[in-house]
């Protein structure tokens, strides 16, 4: 088999760039296209039907371009759309979840908090696995934190600024000892959680995703390579391929940041 990968990766906007960086840090022999859905974010305030026909575009231009896996960077998209994405398209496709379980595994009888947009928090598929995570006890907090999306999406990321809007839906009473980013666009925003409620523990969905693609390459007959030059990235916005400089220049420095404690 060609062991050439292409990977696409999709979010409603630049949330997903923060696991698209840890995957081309580990799966160098590979190029990416990461599509942003920029003319349609945040996907938090859309309906079911609309968040479905976005990420089916989404889907249908990155195997359009011949991506041999794609990965749904996006807790509210997964949430919405990812049966329906599976069953219509051959390619794997890998989802987002907010990660509860490794929560609920490494702070077991603590309090845990949930952020994440009102799509996901109402959704079935987050409640089915808290029920599942947490047996019914120590039911975690679960706070809609749609603002931290607009943050990233306008380059604000002043800590206080940010924290004012944090305290503003959060109970910081409360002692916490882990929060949950059930949002690819509030691992951008660690600094400030930090700030505001000092030494928490921050559990996103981006290692166990990232480990879950290489595992699916390596099950399709994809060797993984770590030690070669990282491949190239092409940026795309709802369809349209992005060369202005500034917004390049932006999503690079998003990637930088992708990996701030």
């Amino acid at each position: 088999m060609d062991n050439k990968i292409k990977i696409g990766f999709f979010d409603s906007g630049v949330g997903g760039i923060s696991v698209m960086s840890h995957a081309k840090n580990k799966i160098k022999n590979a190029d990416f296209i990461y599509y942003a859905d920029t003319k349609h974010v945040p996907y938090g305030n859309k309906t079911r039907e609309e968040i479905i026909k976005y990420s089916d575009d989404a889907i249908n231009y990155l195997t359009d371009q011949g991506v041999c896996c794609a990965v749904v960077a996006c807790n509210t998209a997964t949430s919405m759309a990812i049966d329906y994405l599976r069953n219509k398209y051959d390619i794997p496709i890998v989802g987002m979840e907010p990660a509860v379980k490794p929560a609920s595994l490494a702070h077991h009888g603590e309090k845990i908090l949930v952020c994440a947009t009102p799509v996901t928090i109402a959704g079935e598929k987050l409640h089915t696995l808290i029920d599942k995570s947490f047996n019914g006890t120590n039911y975690p907090t679960l706070v809609a934190a749609p603002k931290l999306v607009t943050f990233a999406e306008n380059a604000e990321f002043n800590t206080d600024t940010v924290c004012e809007y944090l305290k503003s839906i959060i109970d910081i009473n409360e002692k916490y000892t882990a929060v949950v980013l059930g949002c690819t666009h509030f691992s951008y925003f660690k600094d400030s959680f930090k700030k505001l409620f000092g030494n928490i523990d921050m559990i996103d969905g981006t290692e166990g995703t990232v480990n879950h693609l290489i595992d699916l390459l390596q099950k399709s007959g994809f060797q993984v390579n770590s030690d070669r030059e990282i491949g190239k990235i092409k940026y795309v916005a709802s369809g349209e391929v992005i060369t202005d400089k500034k917004i390049l220049d932006y999503y690079s420095a998003l990637e930088k940041r992708s990996f701030i404690d």
